[in-house]
């Protein structure tokens, strides 16, 4: 009975610890097994409220994906951004693109065709900030830092993979940086993203 108990435990602990390592939401298509893009863009990150974290997001994801080696090229949020503004067209199609992706989160295929082909990108990182701050839960100071990832092909429009999760660390003198929180929470993300 006891070894029976022991044995119990020991799986209940073996599965609490592997069912807490995932994303709180991760969603890939069957069409992402077989995808396999050689240059990545990223998009400037929609900050939302959070003016702290703006051009700071942008380059940890870029930095991210350098340093995973996936990609032949990863071109930046910054890159894209000032494309965008030198850019007639490219700036037109964008802001149609994310205008939709936003309002109706419909994914244009021809508008992501066109900004693939201007900027020789087969795929993009759409992201966007659901909190960056520092806060108290349960009475504890913690850095919080929520993000949502969308990847998209540039050749068909699809959402081939997207992703939300949030990293949230706990401090008592020394406030964690809110970029050292995203990093870590990017990098986390990353691993699950097609490739």
């Amino acid at each position: 009975m006891k070894r029976t108990c022991i044995l119990s435990l020991v799986v209940l602990l073996i599965i609490t610890f592997f069912g807490c390592g995932g994303l709180r939401y991760s969603q890939v298509t069957p069409e992402a097994k077989d995808y396999h893009p050689k240059r990545v863009g990223v998009f400037p990150v929609d900050v939302g409220t959070y003016e702290e974290a703006r051009g700071v997001i942008d380059e940890i994801i870029a930095s991210v994906l350098v340093d995973k080696g996936w990609f032949a090229n990863v071109v930046s949020a910054d890159t894209i951004s000032n494309r965008i503004q030198t850019n007639e067209e490219l700036r037109k199609v964008y802001l149609d693109y994310i205008s939709k992706l936003k309002s109706v989160n419909f994914s244009d295929p021809e508008l992501i065709k066109k900004i693939g082909e201007i900027t020789g990108v087969d795929a993009f990182l759409v992201a966007n900030i659901d909190y960056w701050n520092y806060t108290k839960v349960n009475d504890n100071e913690v850095a919080k830092v929520d993000i949502g990832i969308k990847m998209i092909d540039a050749a068909s429009g699809k959402i081939l993979w997207k992703a939300g999760h949030q990293e949230v660390e706990s401090y008592m003198l020394f406030k964690p940086k809110l970029p050292g929180v995203a990093k870590d929470l990017v990098r986390r993300m990353i691993k699950e993203m097609p490739h």
